[in-house]
């Protein structure tokens, strides 16, 4: 599989870092490839990649699940009970569980970076945006979706989402390479993404690739996150064994229940056919699970070329980090790569019969 990695160097990315846990442990962790077009030092496992939309939920959705099962966040209230300025024709009937899996009945995106000059705006924006459908009815990805929820969990912590993963998930997990708003002294081990040509006009390196997360300062529930490839194995061996009610290490963060996982680790059915549990995604087809994650596996993926899968029944994990933006995000290769990549995985990891 490390061999299939680095035959699509300077094809389908730049660099790539994969992390595979199996059992408790992580059975491989490699890196292939440089860190620019225009740089051509080499990659470690300890480079540090902006993460895109597995923000989503690596960081807003374990918020969120931490929160309902502290009894502050109640999946079927309204969104406005959390965010009053969330307001419009029918929006009073969006639920919580609405926003985590895509079916709000809101856009799916748009330009805040070019519409507001800075995040209070921003907010007020996608606070005040109409709905395209009814709530429930219909699947639309949507990152307004992810920002409205962000501002809920800010409401209710009393904390910026940074300042809450940091306190609450990061810290304790000793995921120490990984944060919003990275600072200078980290800024020889990320790798570059875009030359942005629309919003920013610079190579982004150390800064948040999406427009919108820069528009609101770089903290946002939709994306903003950087991390590493062996931290982000130490959050998905954490989720796997309170997933699983297995006794986590004594340093590790306040621990949602295990029914509580769970939920939101399986499909929800809202609206009938999506894939979609709460915050994640499950397999299906033609996504980046490939063809041989188990049925209660669930995943995301990233814009910036990252994803990560887990499978329960496994005790599996897939983690895949990349630049496939630099330098264009015309370059859509990974979406094959990161299927060649979960089944070569679950080839190598199945026993011969």
């Amino acid at each position: 599989m490390v061999s299939y990695l680095r035959s699509q160097v300077d094809s389908a990315f730049p660099s790539a870092v994969v992390a595979v846990g199996y059992r408790d442990s992580v059975v491989l962790l490699a890196a292939v490839g440089h860190y620019s077009a225009d740089d051509k030092r080499p990659v470690t496992t300890e480079t540090i990649y902006d993460l895109a939309s597995l923000t989503k939920v690596i960081g807003l959705t374990t918020a969120a699940m931490m929160l309902v099962d502290s009894g502050k966040l109640d999946l079927d209230a309204p969104v406005q009970r959390y965010v009053p300025a969330f307001q419009g024709a029918n929006k009073e009937r969006v639920l919580i569980r609405h926003l985590l899996t895509h079916s709000s009945g809101m856009p799916a995106w748009r330009p805040l970076y070019a519409e507001a000059a800075n995040r209070e705006q921003a907010l007020a924006l996608v606070d005040t945006t109409a709905l395209l459908r009814q709530p429930g009815d219909t699947f639309v990805y949507s990152d307004l979706g992810a920002i409205a929820l962000t501002q809920a969990v800010e409401a209710i912590t009393g904390r910026r989402l940074n300042e809450f993963l940091d306190a609450e998930l990061f810290g304790p997990l000793g995921m120490t390479s990984t944060r919003f708003l990275p600072p200078e002294n980290w800024r020889s081990r990320i790798a570059p993404t875009e030359n942005d040509t629309v919003f920013r006009h610079r190579l982004l390196h150390g800064e948040v690739h999406d427009e919108n997360a820069g528009r609101l300062g770089g903290v946002s529930g939709h994306a903003g996150l950087f991390s590493t490839a062996p931290d982000l194995a130490r959050f998905a061996l954490w989720l796997l064994d309170v997933r699983a009610a297995r006794t986590p290490p004594s340093a590790a963060p306040r621990r949602p229940s295990p029914p509580i996982v769970q939920e939101f680790t399986r499909r929800q059915s809202i609206p009938a056919g999506s894939s979609r549990a709460l915050g994640w995604d499950t397999p299906s087809e033609n996504s980046s699970a490939g063809t041989k994650m188990g049925p209660n596996a669930f995943g995301h993926t990233g814009f910036t070329g990252t994803s990560i899968w887990l499978d329960p029944d496994r005790d599996l994990f897939i983690i895949l980090l990349t630049n496939r933006v630099n330098p264009t995000r015309t370059n859509t290769r990974i979406f094959q790569v990161r299927r060649r990549v979960a089944d070569l995985v679950n080839d190598a990891l199945t026993p011969p019969p």
